[in-house]
């Protein structure tokens, strides 16, 4: 059998329970199909890089599959017929990551550090502080120069 990852994206409003649900009906297909499911990863509700379907997010989820090609191809179509799923990709590899996915750790280092989720952090903080410029009308007081008149 050949060694497969695959990263479904189901639509964005579809409830996180409905997507487990998908991911174990698929699975149980694999299974029942000749397969075997070595890893599952819930990769969360993401934004799209462009608009699919009308979908600006959608929930990624990621299958690491030991399977048939036959059981490959009978998933896709699957996937393929199903509405809540707007996009896949199913690529066949040498070795399967047992490990936790880039994804995963990078989510897990976003959380430990302080500030939560947001990505930019301290974007100034190596920059030295602006130099204050005086502004309009601020400036020091040009001394009237009267032609005829002398100092």
């Amino acid at each position: 059998m050949a060694l497969y990852e695959n990263v479904f994206i189901a639509r964005q409003d579809v409830p996180t329970t409905q997507v487990e649900a998908l991911t174990t009906q698929f699975s149980e297909l694999v299974t029942g199909l000749g397969g075997t499911v070595s890893k599952k990863e819930y990769w969360g509700l993401r934004s799209l890089t462009y608009r699919i379907k009308k979908n600006r997010k959608g929930h990624y989820t990621l299958l690491n599959l030991d399977a048939p090609p036959a059981a490959i191809k009978e998933l896709e179509r699957t996937m393929s017929i199903n509405e809540d799923i707007i996009r896949f990709l199913t690529v066949r590899v040498d070795e399967l990551e047992e490990a936790p996915s880039a994804i995963m750790i990078r989510s897990a280092e976003k959380s430990d550090r302080p500030g939560g989720d947001r990505d930019r952090g301290d974007r100034w903080g190596d920059r030295p502080p602006r130099r204050e410029r005086p502004r309009f009308g601020d400036e020091a007081p040009i001394a009237a120069i009267v032609p005829g008149e002398e100092e």
